[in-house]
């Protein structure tokens, strides 16, 4: 196991951190203000080849590893969540499940366009009453013939009103449970989609979230991914890939709170020293500068896994729980660090820590990852081979 990165990732970084300060950093407090979402940042991300980083080559995209995947969903996070939310969403949660659980005709319709950022994918789980409880879920799918109809509303979906494609969870067979549920892509073109924006939230402003309403819509047997009653294993494998990005993306807000803050104490001034000097903010600063190494330890080792095809459902697990716990914490004392100034948007990390409090409950409550360790700890847990897995780095021709 080798940790050190290699040119290639030192050249992803790099680039990834020049394009946030280009594309994302100019207007961002604004657009965080007005809660609106940047039309313009999907096509600049599709063009510098972000919205497949880590899909192969055959499928439209760069064919990088997967840890050039946390490596850029770190970066986008440092300069704001809602960058790195479409690197989970798009890539992570869709894209990665088609390749992962897709047919070749699947990956030719849909991955194909999506790596190639010429058609957005969002992926659509949560319902109003069905969150950590996936099984509660109440959208259905009934079999006619040739096609599914699909009825069913989802909440919180990021890029809910710009997706072009859903991924669209579903029971098929109540009476089984979640061996019921089944997986379905589901164009906005089809007759009865629609879609809405969430308003009001606390954080992550400058990204588009949403409800997605599926009515009586007529979606193509050959449009439901890996079999029938995959769908809560297809789920859960997403969010394995989902939570590495998060976890990840953590960093970068840990990062971005220990960059501002030690430029910060460095300038400002009381009882004749900068505030660097007085030996309570070193601590808090100190405590960034761990949790921003053992952050990056942790994902970097759900990279390697995933490079090397390891299982790491609890691995990314605790990644996702320890990470996004130490970036609210990084930026709660990032506001203290800054005093009064930190109470406002003049500096941004009052923003960095209403992003980071999301984090703490979207893609697994912290009290699930809770739940989550201990059970593996204890034995309640453990992990059966899934029919299908991402596929290894390098990528094989016929992948």
């Amino acid at each position: 196991m080798d940790f050190n990165l290699t040119s290639e990732h030192e050249m992803i970084r790099q680039s990834t951190r020049e394009f946030a300060r280009r594309e994302i950093l100019p207007g961002i407090r604004e657009r965080d203000r007005a809660q609106t979402h940047d039309p313009t940042l999907l096509p600049k991300m599709a063009a510098a080849g972000l919205l497949g980083i880590c899909i192969p080559e055959k499928w439209g995209g760069q064919g990088f590893d997967y840890l050039s995947l946390g490596i850029v969903s770190e970066e986008l996070e440092r300069a704001d969540t809602s960058a790195r939310v479409v690197m989970s969403v798009h890539v992570a949660l869709n894209s990665l499940s088609l390749l992962q659980w897709g047919t070749p005709e699947q990956k030719a319709k849909f991955l194909i366009p999506q790596a190639k950022g010429e058609k957005i994918g969002a992926f659509a789980l949560t319902e109003p009453n069905a969150g950590s409880d996936v099984a509660a879920m109440r959208a259905t799918a009934v079999r006619r013939g040739d096609v599914y109809v699909l009825n069913g509303e989802k909440t919180w979906i990021s890029l809910a009103d710009v997706a072009d494609h859903f991924l669209f969870f579903a029971y098929t067979d109540r009476e089984k449970g979640r061996r019921g549920i089944s997986a379905f892509i589901v164009e906005r073109g089809f007759k009865g989609v629609s879609t809405s924006t969430i308003h009001g939230k606390l954080g992550v402003r400058a990204g588009n979230t949403g409800s997605v309403v599926l009515s009586d819509v007529e979606v193509p047997v050959e449009n439901v991914l890996g079999e029938e009653g995959e769908g809560f294993k297809i789920a859960m494998s997403a969010l394995d890939n989902g939570r590495y990005t998060v976890a990840a993306g953590a960093v970068g807000i840990i990062e971005a709170c220990l960059e501002a803050c030690v430029t910060y104490a460095n300038e400002r001034t009381t009882f004749g020293v900068p505030i660097g000097k007085h030996q309570l903010v070193q601590q808090m600063i100190a405590n960034m500068v761990a949790s921003r190494d053992i952050g990056r330890l942790l994902y970097y080792k759900v990279g390697w896994m995933k490079n090397e095809g390891i299982r790491h459902t609890r691995e990314v697990s605790l990644a996702k729980w320890v990470n996004c716990n130490n970036a609210l914490k990084c930026a709660e004392d990032a506001i203290e660090i800054h005093g009064a100034y930190g109470f406002s948007d003049e500096f941004p990390v009052e923003r960095y820590w209403r992003n980071a409090r999301g984090a703490v409950i979207y893609e697994g409550t912290r009290e699930i990852h809770q739940i989550i360790q201990a059970e593996y700890a204890l034995g309640y847990r453990q992990d059966r081979p899934l029919r299908r897995t991402l596929p290894k780095y390098p990528f094989e021709e016929d992948v």
